[in-house]
């Protein structure tokens, strides 16, 4: 699949991939200061953002598509930054693509199985009538419902767009997305990759917890692990400086 991407900078490449529900947009503010150093692409992952819409959707789809992203574009000393979702892609790629990669940055995702945490955000999803509901602050009250949390809404409301006058629609694939989201969640990292990586935790997140270290070197025997307290799980969000730091120390390494 061709995906789409924007892309700032010059030097070698730093790919970022983007977490659920989310896109390449989310990461312009902080992918511009990284392109003071390198080439940053931000990439759409499939069924999200500017890129196709598929009815298949899986991890091994979404790394064959970085792959494929990776010889289109010739790439070469390849480094790959993904959250959530983005950084499991960015895992099962490296565990099975023989490529130019030389590091990972991993936010805040481990390569294990996870339970579904978004089953009410789907439901509200699923249920907004975008036929009869022709604005965006009335989708935000729909969701209310379902999602509490006036930012994670702020969030997902950046994906809504005008296909028509009057006439809303989800960038995101959210049929498919509901229909394999046990599939996604429940699917672990297999193999094993010698390339550096970084993981980046959230130490106010459950999504990577303390013994989950061992976990992540069997998988990723190079790999260190390093925690930002005051964050979540929207690490780059909520501690965007300490975040950058971190990343700029680690991309400029030797």
């Amino acid at each position: 699949m061709k995906l789409h991407y924007t892309t700032f900078g010059e030097g070698d490449p730093l790919i970022i991939l983007h977490g659920l529900f989310g896109s390449g947009d989310n990461w312009q503010t902080l992918a511009r200061r990284f392109a003071e150093t390198h080439q940053v692409f931000l990439v759409d992952q499939r069924n999200h953002g500017h890129s196709p819409h598929s009815d298949a959707f899986s991890y091994e789809l979404m790394a064959a598509d970085l792959a494929e992203f990776i010889d289109d574009h010739d790439l070469e000393n390849v480094t790959i930054l993904g959250h959530s979702m983005g950084g499991k892609t960015a895992m099962v790629h490296a565990c099975n693509y023989d490529q130019d990669v030389v590091k990972l940055i991993i936010v805040d995702m481990a390569p294990k199985s996870y339970p579904v945490h978004h089953r009410d955000i789907l439901d509200g999803l699923l249920s907004a009538d975008l036929k009869a509901i022709a604005s965006r602050g009335g989708v935000d009250k729909h969701l209310q419902s379902y999602e509490p949390n006036a930012a994670v809404r702020q969030f997902l409301l950046k994906n809504l767009y005008w296909i028509e006058k009057g006439v809303l629609a989800w960038r995101f694939n959210v049929p498919v997305i509901n229909r394999e989201i046990q599939a996604m969640v429940d699917q672990p990292v297999s193999g094993q990759s010698n390339i550096p990586a970084l993981f980046i935790r959230g130490g106010q997140s459950n999504y990577i917890l303390e013994n989950d270290e061992d976990l992540i070197k069997k998988f990723f025997p190079f790999a260190t692990v390093f925690s930002i307290e005051k964050a979540g799980h929207w690490v780059h969000a909520e501690a965007p400086e300490t975040f950058y730091d971190i990343c700029r120390t680690y991309l400029n390494a030797p």
